[in-house]
């Protein structure tokens, strides 16, 4: 008896996973472009920072939403008002785009499209409240899902995919005020997670894309992703692995971190990770340019788009 259930188990773990075995990946995927994906980057960084409550932001979110229906996605702008850690109101826009609504399985990708308006950790103090391009905090993880979704929407894949870009995930307190109240950060996953926008919505597993274009990139495996996506997270960084992306995707086990996805899996219980850059050595742990004047276009490498949307795609048409 002890036996069967052994096995029943082993049994289901494997086919609820498809953890990819021997080298056992799909060999007739479309390549994921690296170019695409830098070029919605920069088309981003052009408007200028994406901070609420700017003609710069407004403008990136229309772009934003008129390249996803331009995919054939049906795109849904939810819009809210929210107030940020001094009470002080912004208006905010989630942009949730769905590839093929009729399919019953989906997955979830998303990331943030927002400017956090400080540098608040850039070592010059006179830039310390002043904004950044955010090309790899916020417009990396973007490009990469816009090319995603050019991609879905020619190739069929045989599960449901939305996308959700996110408003407000950088807003949160400044450094130097000491407020340490973590529920600022995320204002627009944490609305749409109390209030969806479709009812009883709820996907199979859920992914972030954070910091994602850095040149050699370290992508770790975060302590929040691990225990609300255990499995998934595995299987991510197994299919990294089959493709020859170890040296981007380690094996590290690093911290929790707040972030879209902590809110998303402990408002909703979602499985739910992230894709983010990780530096053991660096000053803040994610990496030298985080928050500072230095995130700008220059810092974006292409070899890095590639290996994370690669490893995207292959996760995304595995699915059954």
């Amino acid at each position: 008896m002890k036996f069967t259930i052994l096995l029943l188990i082993v049994v289901i773990f494997f086919s609820s996973c498809d953890l990819p075995l021997n080298g056992d990946l799909p060999t007739n995927l479309p390549q994921f472009s690296e170019d695409s994906a830098y070029l919605y980057i920069k088309n981003q960084v052009d408007f200028g920072p994406r901070i609420p409550n700017t003609t710069s932001h407004d403008s990136c979110g229309i772009f934003l939403a008129e390249k996803l229906i331009s995919f054939k996605a049906n795109v849904i702008l939810q819009k809210a008002k929210v107030k940020k850690y001094k009470g002080n109101e912004i208006n905010i826009t989630n942009i949730i785009a769905e590839f093929y609504p009729e399919k019953e399985k989906r997955i979830l990708l998303f990331a943030h499209w927002d400017t956090r308006p400080y540098s608040d950790y850039d070592d010059d103090t006179a830039f310390v409240y002043s904004p950044f391009d955010s090309a790899n905090d916020g417009a990396s993880g973007v490009g990469v899902l816009l090319e995603l979704a050019r991609i879905i929407s020619q190739k069929e894949p045989e599960i449901g995919v939305d996308i959700i870009l996110f408003d407000a995930e950088d807003q949160g307190e400044h450094k130097n005020e000491n407020i340490l109240n973590y529920t600022s950060w995320c204002l627009g996953s944490q609305y749409w997670a109390n209030n969806l926008h479709k009812e009883n919505y709820k996907p199979f597993y859920a992914i972030s894309l954070d910091m994602v274009g850095d040149k050699n990139a370290k992508f770790t495996q975060e302590d929040n992703s691990r225990h609300f996506a255990a499995y998934v997270t595995k299987r991510i960084w197994e299919i990294a692995d089959e493709l020859g992306y170890s040296d981007y995707f380690v094996k590290s086990k690093t911290e929790g971190i707040i972030h879209d996805h902590l809110f998303i899996a402990k408002i909703l219980d979602f499985k739910t990770l992230i894709i983010i850059e990780y530096s053991s050595v660096s000053k803040y742990k994610f990496n030298k340019t985080w928050h500072t004047q230095l995130d700008n276009l220059s810092v974006i490498d292409k070899n890095t788009l590639k290996v994370v949307g690669q490893t995207l795609l292959n996760v995304i048409y595995l699915e059954k």
